[in-house]
């Protein structure tokens, strides 16, 4: 399940629901269900990711990230098929939920995150395997997740939003590209074209930097709109992502494995005191 990197998820639907309770109207029953959808089609992700690169050769056994279990022989590839789409059965289940909330087109929308799901690890051009994995992550941790929870608890659109979800999904991203920093030369030895393969472990490093000062700039206005106190939150971030950004690039192989959770963490951090912020 890669629960350290699960926050990821959560953080996205936490800062829609701050945008909502900011504007006073929302429906937190159409949140708690995002959010278990949010939560089950990553969990859904990551079994794929596990099945797929093991089917694929991709994964070899001693590597440098956190222990594979079908790679390792603890968990057969037929359990994490199964897993893998009675998971994913689940967050559909989940979503249908949500159709009385938003209407029947969010079946269209179900679907292309369903098939997001698979097509990061699988199928003729998978996302993962191309340097595309960072792209997939901004958008289906970042700008979907957050614009459909905020639509589904206000029936609204909001441009705000729409840059808030820009943010979230470049904070989602920096958790690949720790991933994919680490495992630079496990994926080059097995041909898997990683951002950090194809453009190198230099470019991913100072890419993660950027992404989180990005992030930062594109809700500073709506830190602007708010008491000066509010304005500690994201220098907060800003400090927490130098640091390890800092931390990062000093180094290598299994050490860099903590560093995933926190970057995810720092993520549902921001997440959640905006939320927070939001009620006050």
């Amino acid at each position: 399940m890669r629960l350290r990197t699960l926050p990821v998820s959560i953080a996205g639907v936490i800062l829609a629901m701050g945008f909502a309770i900011e504007n006073d109207t929302y429906n937190l029953t159409a949140a708690w269900l995002c959010l278990a959808f949010a939560v089950l089609s990553q969990i859904a992700s990551n079994f794929a990711n596990e099945y797929y690169d093991f089917k694929g050769g991709l994964d070899r056994k001693g590597r440098e990230g956190p222990r594979r279990g079908v790679t390792e022989g603890d968990i057969s590839p037929e359990a994490m098929k199964y897993a893998t789409f009675g998971t994913l059965a689940a967050a559909c289940v989940i979503g249908c939920c949500l159709i009385p909330i938003g209407g029947w087109w969010l079946i269209v929308a179900g679907m292309f995150i369903a098939m997001g799901v698979i097509a990061y690890s699988a199928g003729p051009y998978p996302l993962s395997h191309h340097g595309l994995g960072e792209v997939a992550v901004l958008f289906f941790f970042g700008v979907i997740p957050v614009n459909l929870t905020y639509y589904l608890m206000t029936q609204q659109w909001n441009s705000d939003v729409v840059l808030g979800s820009i943010s979230a999904g470049l904070m989602g991203a920096n958790v690949l590209l720790v991933n994919n920093y680490r495992d630079h030369d496990d994926d080059k030895a097995v041909n898997k074209r990683t951002l950090a393969v194809k453009c190198g472990r230099s470019f991913a490093s100072r890419l993660y930097l950027v992404n989180g000062c990005v992030a930062i700039v594109l809700m500073g206005d709506k830190w602007a709109e708010g008491a000066v106190w509010h304005l500690a939150i994201p220098v907060a971030y800003a400090l927490i992502h130098i640091t390890l950004y800092l931390k990062i690039t000093q180094r290598q192989g299994r050490e860099l494995n903590p560093f995933l959770g926190m970057t995810a963490m720092a993520m549902l951090f921001y997440c959640v005191a905006f939320t927070i912020v939001a009620l006050f």
